[in-house]
């Protein structure tokens, strides 16, 4: 049998059997039978067990419960359905989740593991996880399982599910300076990413055009630099809301500070922080990046890191390094005395040297970094447990030339490049984005597992609270998909059957997602 008429068949079967094939990401292994079981609102309960635990609850699990609880049946009562004179249907009252370690206070981290088995059987309805986020990984996948009938009974098939992911960093990241997003937008968006089973929210704080962050240590950035200091900030309060949000959905928050480029909303806060620009002998009045040869800059992002390591408990922090513009650099002559002092003949290597002082900065914070690739690509000494993104998709050579250089020398790699979301075509280009296969390179199999993951990317320039939703979704469950599911999931037809109906569920649950193609979901049309 073609490979083609394969998935074919199985979804055939999938929908024969009453599999509810909105389910996505498609899990590693699931076999589903006709034999089906009722679930009554009014009666059932999720219910954990933590072998290791002795604490009377967890959090993490208990609001778990109760999100999924409204999702799948409302906060309503429903009347029992009279099933008098039908065929007798068994009854599932109960879900119960073991998990091995609670971890319930813990952060989820890039080494967490996310594996789970899902079993639903006469005997039983039992997930199991070795962690709380394979936990939440496998309640997803529960939720999507049952599906209602026409007569308003909910149901769930004989299913066994055993899952884990691909990848371990499933990433998305927004973009809050070029438009600032509303705290209510980015906690919407993290209930988005839990339902297609990503990860990672990589948060672009700030760029040139704005630093909506309230720094504590440093106030004037936000004061001088945000669109405005009162309704266009994030405050140390809404930070820790949005990680949170996040850790209780088994979502990271990776934290970008871009520099020495991108940072000229930096410098009405910081004076003498950027690099002023030069006319021939005298300062142009504008700015550059960031000024590499004063103490002064490196005193300041020691004092500024300290308390971004502290505000962002993940070990990682992105630092950026990408697309630094030499041209004000080359015009000060006070950069190129300290180029000669140093005895540098090239300003990468001037780059270099901020980005390794910045790099020593953060290290002894006991934090690792993830750089963009000219980091990498300008030889910048950094530490092997490194993390490059991959971006530039213009690249003479190809991103994946890209990938297989890094992975080469001994470094993890993400991958981005294929994923800009923020760039969109008439038409169905979510599947160029599902085609993508982030090991389509010639390296050893330890090479190849230095690649981590990768991100889909909404950057904002003409992207903000108004167009985010329908923007992002579905489009971003095809990067979700791939880093999730084996790479034998690859049928497109077998996606876009269920992407379609992933993006109805999403509707359901209030998420406005753009449509694939023709057609229509009966959410569309249901009071909210």
């Amino acid at each position: 049998m073609a490979a083609s008429e394969l998935w074919f068949s199985l979804l055939l079967a999938a929908a024969f059997a009453g599999l509810a094939t909105a389910l996505w990401p498609w899990p590693q292994y699931i076999q589903s039978y006709h034999r089906r079981y009722t679930l009554y609102p009014n009666n059932f309960q999720f219910r954990y067990h933590v072998s290791s635990a002795a604490q009377p609850g967890c959090v993490v699990l208990d609001e778990a419960f109760q999100r999924y609880r409204n999702l799948l049946f409302g906060s309503g009562s429903w009347p029992r359905p009279n099933l008098s004179g039908k065929r007798r249907v068994l009854e599932k009252n109960m879900l119960i989740v073991s998990v091995t370690t609670a971890g319930c206070n813990d952060f989820p981290t890039l080494e967490s593991v996310e594996n789970y088995t899902l079993n639903i059987n006469d005997d039983q309805c039992l997930l199991q996880s070795q962690s709380i986020w394979g936990a939440l990984r496998g309640l997803e996948t529960f939720s999507q399982l049952v599906w209602r009938s026409a007569e308003g009974t909910f149901f769930i098939n004989k299913t066994k599910v055993e899952d884990y992911p691909r990848f371990p960093h499933r990433g998305l990241l927004l973009d809050t300076s070029r438009h600032y997003l509303p705290l209510s937008v980015i906690l919407d968006t993290l209930d988005a990413m839990a339902y297609s089973k990503l990860s990672v929210l990589h948060w672009h704080l700030v760029d040139d055009s704005s630093f909506p962050y309230e720094s504590l240590a440093f106030p004037e950035l936000s004061r001088k630099g945000s669109y405005n200091p009162v309704t266009h900030i994030y405050t140390a309060h809404d930070v820790k809301e949005v990680i949170e949000h996040a850790r209780l959905r088994g979502i990271r928050v990776l934290a970008e500070f871009d520099t020495p480029g991108h940072t000229l909303s930096w410098g009405p806060g910081i004076p003498g922080l950027l690099t002023p620009c030069y006319s021939g002998t005298e300062p142009s009045g504008t700015f550059g990046p960031v000024n590499p040869s004063l103490n002064n800059t490196y005193e300041f992002m020691s004092t500024f890191f300290l308390e971004i390591s502290s505000a962002f408990p993940d070990f990682y922090l992105h630092l950026g390094g990408d697309e630094v513009d030499f041209t004000c650099w080359r015009s000060n002559p006070d950069i190129q005395k300290f180029m000669k002092k140093k005895g540098f003949d090239d300003f990468k290597q001037l780059e270099s040297f901020y980005i390794q002082t910045l790099l020593n900065i953060v290290s002894a914070y006991d934090k690792g970094y993830v750089v963009w690739q000219e980091v990498f690509d300008n030889k910048v000494k950094v530490r092997p447990d490194t993390i490059i993104q991959v971006w530039r998709e213009e690249m003479p050579v190809g991103y994946m030339k890209e990938v297989e250089a890094i992975t080469k020398a001994g470094f993890r790699a993400l991958l981005s490049a294929p994923w800009y979301l923020n760039h969109i075509t008439y038409g169905p280009d979510w599947k160029d984005m599902y085609a993508v296969e982030p090991l389509a390179f010639d390296g050893t199999a330890k090479e190849k597992s230095l690649v981590i993951g990768g991100e889909a990317c909404m950057w904002g320039e003409y992207v903000d609270s108004t167009n985010l939703v329908p923007r992002l979704w579905p489009r971003a469950g095809a990067v979700a998909e791939r880093l999730w599911s084996s790479n034998s999931t690859r049928n497109v037809d077998f996606a876009f059957s269920r992407l379609s109906r992933f993006r109805c569920e999403l509707l359901r649950r209030g998420v406005q997602a753009q449509p694939l193609s023709i057609g229509y979901c009966e959410q569309e049309f249901e009071e909210t």
